[in-house]
């Protein structure tokens, strides 16, 4: 009895390492990192430039669903991602969507039979169908028109997370920015010691917390911070 449980565990014990690597192996926003960002651009919306190697990665999942052939319109993921599998694996002019002016551009896709197996094609064109969608591509548009859109001294609080920390009316692990301005209004220079070099026991209603030294931040950086922050003493 006692080897029958043994042996139970020790399978178990593999099975779930082995999932686990499996899950790490073909994890397909890991893979598409790995073997896809030397030459096209990941970002959404895409970093356009005069000496980009590859089309962006939004361009290709986009166009590719476009242009596949399919009998049925709910086999169109599955056979982009078919193509893309056979494609990245044993690329040809014949067979490429690109017009020729693109080839032109960029070049024939080198194979990458190599280095990428079938089952790590198939998850990096599954995430690329899932991630690099028009509607993802909308929703990072209108947050990027949002963030425009703030207070320049907001976006280098967001930047460097202090609002993990602060809150403009409340105090949150360290004092809100309101209770910050009053007390600071007139030390401007307690102010940038603090951010720069971090501080202790200076707020007891932290109750211990420190603050983070923030050595990184420009002076530039810094100076619209505080304009932002003081500017809640009113």
């Amino acid at each position: 009895m006692f080897r029958l449980l043994l042996m139970n565990f020790l399978l178990l014990g593999f099975t779930a390492c082995h999932d686990d690597r499996q899950t790490v192996e073909f994890d397909g926003k890991l893979l598409t990192e790995k073997y896809c960002s030397s030459c096209h651009d990941l970002h959404i919306p895409p970093v356009i430039s005069d000496d980009e190697l590859a089309p962006p990665m939004l361009a290709i999942s986009v166009h590719i669903p476009e242009l596949v052939s399919v009998s049925n319109e709910s086999e169109r993921t599955s056979k982009a991602i078919d193509f893309v599998v056979d494609y990245v694996r044993d690329p040809s002019a014949e067979k490429a969507f690109c017009d020729k002016k693109s080839i032109k551009r960029y070049g024939l896709m080198p194979s990458q039979k190599e280095r990428v197996s079938k089952e790590e094609a198939k998850a990096i064109a599954t995430y690329m169908f899932q991630h690099y969608t028009q509607e993802n591509l909308t929703k990072k548009m209108k947050e990027k028109v949002e963030f425009d859109a703030l207070d320049p001294g907001r976006k280098v609080a967001l930047k460097y997370r202090c609002l993990g920390c602060h809150k403009v009316d409340r105090k949150l692990i360290g004092p809100s920015f309101i209770a910050i301005a009053k007390r600071h209004v007139d030390a401007k220079e307690k102010m940038i010691k603090s951010i720069k070099e971090g501080s202790k026991e200076r707020w007891e209603s932290s109750n211990g917390a420190i603050m983070p030294p923030f050595k990184q931040i420009s002076d530039d950086e810094l100076e619209i911070l505080l304009v932002w922050i003081l500017g809640f003493d009113t």
